[in-house]
């Protein structure tokens, strides 16, 4: 497991935030800037407000996303690191295609969670030319992001979960193949460890004692009963039962101290493969964990044939 120390290689930010650029096509973000005390630009990225603005701004100048807002107080994420975990999944879907990333739209990628942002479907879609289907269990994520979609005129398929213990079960269709799955799971057990963990940042941040989330979230984005471990133990035991429908799994693990219990568990579910790829966001470690039930002599053509599942 290899350690980074930066951006992905081909990330759009990995020398940083083009302020000249960015507020030149987005104008609104200049009211938002401010001067650090090395006289560079910046934003306050505690104000809520202002990384809303960034995201809309990033992703209108590299990823082509003319419209984008999310509801208040739902999840705003930063986009430098979403788009790091969609290059590293090409990445591995490379691995299978002789090195060569796969682009277009008959390569299927399932998004569990997409949340009110949609925000790894735009970039994936952007980056890659990828067609997404994103799912959550929420009724207002899934209409703010019908609402992207329609602004932007993306044809990017949502459905909505409508069993809070189901994963896969009820949004992946019979005849649905999927190249990549990917999530940003909840990695609270319950909403007090959330305003604890919230406490917490603001405290080393300097900020003093404050209730507000740091960058928002809702209750199904932040938590889950039994948290993050609990998430994706359920995760990878539901994935067996549509094996032969995707050929990586994937999910982000927030927490490096689950990674030998679901490494022991994907060993146990007798995987073919699995992985877990380290990233980084200047001295942030993060990383995801991926899992394939495909022989490895059978995942090129699993890639070439999208309507066709190869051999376990």
């Amino acid at each position: 497991m290899a350690s980074n120390t930066k951006l992905h290689p081909r990330s759009h930010h990995i020398e940083g935030y083009d302020f000249v650029r960015l507020v030149a096509e987005t104008p609104e973000l200049e009211a938002f800037t401010l001067r650090n005390p090395a006289g560079q630009t910046t934003i306050n990225f505690q104000d809520v407000a202002a990384v809303r603005m960034l995201n809309r701004a990033l992703l209108k100048s590299y990823y082509g996303i003319d419209f984008w807002d999310i509801p208040e107080t739902y999840l705003c994420p930063a986009i430098p690191g979403r788009a790091d975990y969609i290059h590293y999944l090409a990445d591995l879907l490379a691995c299978d295609n002789n090195q060569h990333i796969p682009h277009g739209r008959h390569i299927k990628a399932l998004d569990i969670g997409t949340g009110a942002s949609l925000v790894y479907p735009l970039i994936g879609q952007s980056e890659y030319g990828w067609h997404f289907t994103g799912v959550d269990i929420d009724p207002v994520s899934i209409k703010s992001a019908q609402q992207i979609c329609e602004f932007n005129k993306l044809n990017i398929n949502l459905r909505r979960q409508k069993t809070a213990e189901n994963i896969f079960k009820g949004v992946i269709k019979p005849r649905d193949v999927f190249h990549i799955t990917l999530c940003n799971p909840p990695f609270h057990s319950s909403m007090q460890q959330a305003n604890k963990g919230t406490r917490r940042k603001w405290r080393n941040l300097g900020k003093g004692q404050s209730k507000k989330l740091n960058f928002g979230g809702q209750n199904a984005e932040l938590w889950c009963p039994g948290g993050e471990i609990k998430f994706l133990t359920r995760m990878i035991e539901q994935s067996t039962a549509c094996a032969d429908q995707c050929l990586w799994f994937s999910s982000l693990v927030s927490k490096k101290d689950n990674l030998k219990p679901l490494s022991r568990l994907l060993a146990k579910t007798k995987v073919a493969d699995f992985k877990i790829i380290e990233m980084a966001q200047g001295q942030k470690t993060s990383r995801f964990i991926a899992w394939t039930y495909i022989k490895k002599s059978q995942r090129s053509s699993y890639l070439k044939d999208a309507n066709k599942p190869a051999e376990r």
